[in-house]
Order: C-alpha cells, then sequence, then structure tokens
C-alpha cells in the first residue's frame, strides 16, 4: 500500500488581471497578485500528487504567511508516513495537530494536503478521481462571471466582457452596508444586459439584518435568483429572522466550514441551501460530505471558489462534475488570473469548463512555470 513520503510546498504570486472589489474592499489587482501554496506530494512508490491551499486574508484569517507555516511546521510532518489511501485517517491526523477554533482548524491550509492525496489516489489507481468516487455525471460544468466593480459605470464593461468569452451566467458582489442601492442597481443592470442568465448576488457577510431583509426584497424585484451570505457567519438569530422575509433563497458559505456546520444550519431551518469550495471547507473529503448531506436535504447546491489557480480549480471542477452540480460554477480563475502551471487539462470553452479526464485531478504540472512564479514569503 503506498505512503505518503514527502510533501513540499512552493508560495507563487500569480499574476492577476484586472480588479476585483467586494463589500470587503479590494481583494485582487494587478499590483497584489493572486497568492497561493503549491503541494508536491510524493508517494514511496514515486506517484507525485498536486494540491494547493489559496489564502487571502480579505476573505479568511488565513494568510500566506500562516498557512505556510502550518503546513511546513505542523500538518506536513504530521501526514508524512502515513497511508495515501487512508483520507479519513489523514484528517484526524491534522484534527489532532491544529485544533478547531468555532469551527475546523485553518481549513485553507489543509485543504491543499487533502487535494493532493487525491490526485496521487487517482493517478495510483490510474482514474480520474469522480471514478474513484464511484461518480460521473458531467462532462462540462456551466460557469458565470463575476461582476465585482467598485463603479456603476463598469458594470455594462464587465458583462459585456463576459459575455463576449462566452458566459450565459453571472454572480455580483454585493453586500455594501453603507450603499445598499448600488448593489441593487448593479443587480438590475445585470439582469438587463443578461435576461435569461442564472443571475446569483453574494453579500460576503456584509449586512445587517436589517438592510439584508430590505435588499433582499429589492434585488428579488429586479431579477436577482439567489442571495449568499447576506449576514456574517455566526448572526443566527439574525438568518432566523430573514428566514420569514422569504424573497429568494438564502444561501451560506462563510460560517459553514464542516459537515456538522452544515447540519446544524438545517436542524435551525435558517437556509435554502449553501454555496461551498474544497478550498475553504478542507479539501474534497469534506467537500464531498457537506453536498451529500445538502442534497439529501433537498436544499440548493451551490459550487464556488476563491479566485482558484489551476490545480484547486481543477480540484472544484471534478468534485462538481461528480455530483452534477445543476447550477453555474463562480470559479473565476480563468476569469481574473493572468498565468498557468498547468500544461494540460485546465480548459473553459465557451463559458464552460470542460472535466479534464486524465487520472487524478487530470492535470499536469509544468514546473518550470511554477518556478517562475515563486514567492519569497520572508520566513
Amino acid at each position: 500500500m503506498s505512503k505518503i513520503d514527502r510533501v513540499e510546498a512552493f508560495p507563487v504570486a500569480f499574476p492577476f488581471r484586472g480588479e476585483f472589489s467586494t463589500s470587503r474592499g479590494k481583494v485582487g489587482s494587478a499590483a497584489m497578485g493572486r497568492p497561493s501554496i503549491v503541494l508536491k506530494l510524493t508517494t514511496d512508490d514515486g506517484v507525485v500528487g498536486w494540491g494547493e491551499s489559496v489564502p487571502v486574508r480579505q476573505w479568511s484569517y488565513e494568510t500566506m504567511e500562516t498557512a505556510y507555516s502550518t503546513l511546513t511546521r505542523y500538518l506536513i510532518p504530521a501526514v508524512v508516513g502515513r497511508e495515501l489511501f487512508d483520507v479519513d485517517g489523514l484528517h484526524s491526523c491534522m484534527d489532532v495537530e491544529i485544533a478547531p477554533s468555532y469551527t475546523l482548524g485553518q481549513p485553507i491550509a489543509r485543504s491543499g494536503i487533502d487535494i493532493a492525496v487525491h490526485d496521487a489516489i487517482g493517478k495510483v489507481l490510474r482514474v480520474p478521481i469522480r471514478d474513484y468516487w464511484g461518480a460521473r455525471r458531467r462532462d462540462r460544468i456551466a460557469l458565470s462571471w463575476t461582476v465585482a466593480v467598485s463603479d456603476i459605470s463598469a458594470v455594462e464593461a464587465s458583462v459585456n466582457e463576459g459575455q463576449a468569452a462566452g458566459y450565459a451566467n453571472f454572480n455580483v458582489k454585493v453586500g455594501h452596508e453603507s450603499d445598499p442601492g448600488f448593489d441593487v442597481e448593479m443587480s438590475r443592470r445585470v439582469r438587463e444586459l443578461a435576461p435569461d442568465a442564472f443571475l446569483w448576488a453574494d453579500a460576503n457577510g456584509g449586512y445587517s439584518v436589517a438592510t439584508a431583509s430590505r435588499v433582499a426584497r429589492q434585488l428579488a424585484d429586479v431579477g436577482v435568483d439567489v442571495l449568499e451570505q447576506p449576514l456574517p457567519p455566526n448572526a443566527l438569530n439574525g438568518y432566523a429572522e430573514l428566514r420569514h422575509v422569504r424573497a429568494l433563497p438564502i444561501t451560506v458559505d462563510e460560517g459553514v466550514i464542516t459537515p456538522r456546520d452544515v447540519i446544524e444550519m438545517i436542524r435551525l431551518d435558517v437556509i435554502d441551501g449553501v454555496a461551498m469550495k474544497p478550498a475553504r471547507v478542507g479539501g474534497l473529503l469534506p467537500q464531498r460530505r457537506m453536498i451529500e448531506i445538502v442534497q439529501d436535504a433537498g436544499l440548493i447546491f451551490l459550487g464556488s471558489g476563491l479566485t482558484d489557480p489551476d490545480i484547486g480549480f481543477a480540484a472544484s471542477v471534478q468534485v462538481y462534475a461528480a455530483y452534477g452540480l445543476a447550477y453555474p460554477a463562480a470559479l473565476n480563475g480563468p476569469q481574473f488570473l493572468d498565468a498557468t502551471i498547468a500544461s494540460s487539462g485546465v480548459r473553459v470553452e465557451a463559458g464552460e469548463a470542460v472535466v479534464p479526464t486524465g487520472h487524478g485531478l487530470g492535470v499536469t504540472i509544468d514546473e518550470d512555470r511554477l518556478a517562475s512564479l515563486a514567492l519569497d514569503l520572508g520566513l
């Protein structure tokens, strides 16, 4: 049985195209780049699996420095020597190394190890990872184009750019508590420009209960289909209040990191669904369990990402394809990133991600390209 022989961590920065703003402020630009920690896992029989951790301090308390130190000082030493196929045991081991706080400890850091393990498992078995799971429901995943602007005059250009690239669906970054009218007007303009699109508004926890209750009705009136994370993650009573508004479906993201979190939200009857991403929930194993819980409950399952580069993008596409994602996925790495480390396996055509068919995640990593993006953390 294959064992994990070593794991190497490579901090990199991907060039960023354009500007990405949310209610938290600017989270991406050409000057900032897109940081990532690429992991190369090698088994004792020489099989290589690739993973990726994608911390962004504006989205999470995990920074590049904390994720890198967590990986190199604690998680990587703990998993070396473990059985490759014992994925549950791997997660239990990481639970011991990094204690949880309100929910899972350092999920973005640990997701890179989980993803690398799954890539290696598929390569050992010589199958795409979704075939290892016994699920293959999609060969393509529809994507949505992200409209994340700070000036209303930029909305039309963003939508036109997406449509020119073949995108038919859109998500908008709302949640501006100080100017909710901007959010409603932005959404109205996107709907006018894309009347047949699936239109998804993501507030990133930016609203108060009073504002969310009012804006939810207004967003529904202009044609928004679903509102994601209108309140902060721990505002459970607020979500209960918002539930009574029933203006449009409410999904959560930031506060749902583990399967237990999902179960608790469902039991409280405060959500209509969950927007999920492997990068934020600790990897593919917990992501799969969360999707199964949501689907069994008959709730909405949305797929999104953290502007993931190649490896994280491929991991997300694999799990969304396996579980038959019914809605366009907000995977905007190809929209905003201006470099790739994959020589094959990552492909977007006419607003759809083509699901990789190679072994594991299905991507081939060019290590020369990886080296060219190296980032010195100064640690």
